[in-house]
């Protein structure tokens, strides 16, 4: 069976009646949590939602009032997921998103003159490809394509949209002996009816399920991004058609005015200006580093020069890293003085080190692992890790304060 939307693309609104509304569940994922959405399923008599298939995502839309969140395919059957009832029998009119709608039918089409062009072009066979929510990939059957070759495919398809030649659709049986003549990767299991063609007249005739566009001029434009290396010797190639491009451009020209404010230079000098700044900050960091080892060694000399000492140090410092806190300890002797350093945010993430006698260093670590919630490991005699709040620093140090003297009060 062939639905509304695949026979006729282009209809935003359609009129038809509630076959069954059954309870069901959708599994999503929100903010990268699975989450589990108690709802209906719903079948239509035909509808102009598309559900997913053919390395195409499905449509979005409304029946009636109710918002469709997923359509899938269930052999000749649509299933249309909403989280309201629909009354059975009832005749509903159905709406589709057509901004999302009509982006899929322009990466969808534009993928298959890709695809048709490289073949015809390089005998580069397509793999596999993936309408994604910003771009789009091809995988094509060789291991690298060359800038050159990439250049004149861009140039090839967009000569194509210029021509505006036209796309049809053609129903045939699957006995038909047309249907051994067209590029297609296979059937799948379920598949019931008539066999659906994409025919881009004088370039590609392809099985497919999706929805497209009626002619390459409602394409625009294709821009081929670049490559990327694929898995098993195969290249992905990145891609953007129609409203995408115009987007891109958008974004790019706005990233650029924004860059030309801050460099205080003209676009053409965006990247040597940047690369002055990289050698700066470079420059800067090996200085603030230097400085941060000779500021370690001062902190312990100053430490092991007061008459005052004690058995116990401790020093935070929000700039700083695991080599600044261990030349510390390499200073001081920590067969003697129990040593607890921390860097970072005085309230937030950071690093900490606990240095000293071993036995000590091995009794008291997990402790802090605890108040600082982090994550470390010891070894002879010092224990460090990542504190995923330093918040509760002032409590290890009194904790680390006390156990100091009770140790000393027991040697005594």
């Amino acid at each position: 069976m062939a639905f509304q939307c695949q026979r006729d693309c282009y209809m935003k609104e359609f009129v038809t009646a509630v076959v069954s509304c059954c309870p069901a569940e959708l599994k999503q994922e929100v903010n990268g949590k699975k989450e589990t959405l108690k709802g209906f399923n719903v079948l239509l008599q035909d509808t102009i939602l598309f559900p997913e298939g053919g390395g195409q995502p499905d449509d979005h839309g409304l029946i009636g009032e109710v918002p469709v969140l997923r359509v899938t395919r269930q052999g000749p059957d649509a299933v249309h997921f909403v989280t309201s009832p629909v009354e059975v029998g009832q005749e509903v009119r159905v709406t589709v998103d057509w901004e999302r709608r009509f982006d899929h039918m322009q990466q969808h089409s534009g993928q298959h003159l890709i695809t048709a062009l490289a073949d015809a072009m390089f005998g580069y066979k397509t793999t596999s490809w993936d309408l994604g929510r910003h771009r789009s990939t091809i995988e094509l059957d060789t291991p690298s394509v060359k800038a050159v070759q990439l250049q004149e495919l861009e140039e090839a398809v967009n000569e194509k949209i210029r021509a505006g030649i036209p796309v049809g659709v053609q129903l045939l049986d699957l006995s038909d002996p047309a249907v051994e003549k067209v590029r297609s990767r296979g059937l799948p299991d379920d598949h019931a009816g008539p066999v659906r063609i994409i025919d881009m007249e004088g370039i590609d005739a392809n099985m497919c399920c999706g929805t497209h566009v009626t002619n390459l001029s409602h394409l625009q434009v294709i821009k081929l991004l670049g490559t990327e290396k694929g898995k098993k010797n195969k290249t992905n190639l990145i891609f953007l058609t129609g409203n995408r491009v115009l987007k891109y451009v958008e974004k790019s020209y706005s990233t650029e005015r924004s860059l030309v404010s801050l460099l205080k230079t003209g676009p053409d000098e965006h990247v040597e200006a940047v690369e002055k700044i990289q050698k700066s900050v470079k420059m800067l960091q090996k200085s603030n580093l230097s400085l941060l080892r000779d500021m370690a060694v001062l902190i312990a000399r100053d430490f092991k020069n007061n008459p005052h000492r004690g058995n116990f140090f401790s020093f935070h410092k929000k700039e700083g890293d695991n080599e600044f806190m261990n030349i510390i300890a390499n200073e001081i002797n920590t067969e003697e003085t129990l040593v607890f350093l921390t860097v970072g945010e005085e309230k937030g993430a950071g690093l900490f080190l606990l240095a000293g006698p071993s036995g000590q260093v091995t009794e008291l670590g997990p402790r802090i692992l605890e108040l600082l919630q982090g994550k470390g490991a010891g070894k002879s005699g010092r224990f460090q890790g990542k504190a995923n709040s330093l918040a509760r620093r002032e409590e290890v140090e009194a904790f680390l304060r006390q156990r100091c003297k009770h140790h000393s009060s027991e040697e005594e």
